[in-house]
């Protein structure tokens, strides 16, 4: 979003006024910048700009308050022309690294990703696993587990795993397990999730209960294919949302933000598909949804190989400290793309 430039002094305010609103969840007014910013210039000036800055539309001002708070024009220009970055610290970078090194299977990682990720930033974390309808079968096995019972492991190729317990028909052995496990061999690798949700189970050579094995293991996959079309968020540490001063000053930030969480097919189109122009950073308005509008969504995608698999997310307040939450969230998604890549990649 291309937004008009402010001039230096204007720029060193606005600033101010984000850093200490971040810090304290209160008005920011003049005196308090002149006190803890050497900006060179005296209260009333402050106080000038600050009044050209809110009829720019970069400041508002709480009915009850002399004081300044950013507006989403504000938090936008400040994320976008005025944040350094910093380095994620080493202990942080090591805390991330220890989550998304405890686990092979893609659920697993980015469960832990999601867990470091709140922890660090003290936000509600939050990651879709991709909807994708061109996500592929790599292999399936078929194992018996007793007289009527077996797994079926379907790995496919953005590192999903999915484990599901099959009831046998009646008389299935050992040897009807092998050539199922044949037949999977040759019809699925190299399939698409979409192509499974209406395919029918193969005609071959055999017993009526080896065809019946064969029908179940079927049924089996069009229901997996289903859920991944679904798509999948994970959420992590929903009390930091309670715990915002926000949440303490305003019950209707609370009622809103448990009906964003609440409907989670809405909010995996919030973190996966974010409007154009807001693809890493979401602020107040530029959600699409109003029960968002008084949050930040700040967000990354990970991968597998050149694959992508989903996305990591940190969900907090307006005045949320971009300054930690952004670098963070990159690192994450990287650490967590190396290491899908490692174990999961082709």
């Amino acid at each position: 979003m291309k937004l008009p430039e402010l001039e230096p002094r204007k720029r060193s305010i606005l600033r101010a006024v984000v850093v200490e609103y971040v810090a304290a969840a209160e008005p920011v007014g003049s005196e308090l910048i002149v006190r803890k910013h050497s900006l060179g210039v005296k209260s009333a000036t402050v106080r000038s700009e600050l009044a050209e800055m809110a009829e720019m539309g970069y400041l508002e001002q709480p009915h009850t308050s002399a004081g300044r708070i950013p507006s989403d024009l504000g938090y936008r220009y400040y994320v976008d022309y005025l944040l350094e970055k910093p380095t994620v610290p080493p202990e942080a970078k090591q805390e991330v690294a220890s989550s998304v090194e405890e686990g092979e299977v893609l659920l697993t990682l980015v469960h832990e990703a999601t867990r470091a990720l709140s922890r660090l930033t003290q936000l509600l974390a939050a990651a879709t696993i991709l909807r994708d309808g061109r996500v592929t079968i790599r292999n399936a096995v078929l194992s018996a587990l007793g007289p009527d019972k077996a797994l079926l492991v379907l790995v496919f190729n953005n590192g999903h795993v999915e484990n599901r317990l099959l009831d046998c028909p009646p008389g299935i052995t050992l040897t009807d397990i092998g050539v199922a496990n044949e037949i999977l061999n040759r019809h699925l690798p190299g399939k698409t999730v979409r192509s499974l949700v209406r395919s029918r189970a193969p005609i071959e050579p055999g017993p009526a209960s080896q065809a019946a094995l064969i029908d179940a293991i079927w049924a089996v996959l069009r229901s997996v294919a289903r859920d991944i079309l679904r798509g999948q968020i994970l959420l992590d540490g929903e009390e930091y949302i309670l715990a915002q001063p926000e949440a303490r000053k305003d019950a209707d930030f609370v009622d809103r933000a448990l009906r964003a969480l609440s409907d989670t097919a809405a909010l995996y189109e919030d973190v996966q598909n974010p409007p154009e122009g807001c693809e890493n950073v979401t602020i107040g308005h530029e959600n699409r949804r109003d029960e968002l509008h008084g949050l930040s969504i700040v967000r990354r995608s990970f991968f597998v190989g050149e694959t992508e698999a989903g996305t990591l997310a940190v969900i907090g307040p307006r005045r949320m400290a971009y300054d930690r939450s952004i670098p963070l969230v990159e690192y994450a998604a990287k650490a967590l793309s190396h290491v899908l890549g490692k174990y999961l990649g082709n």
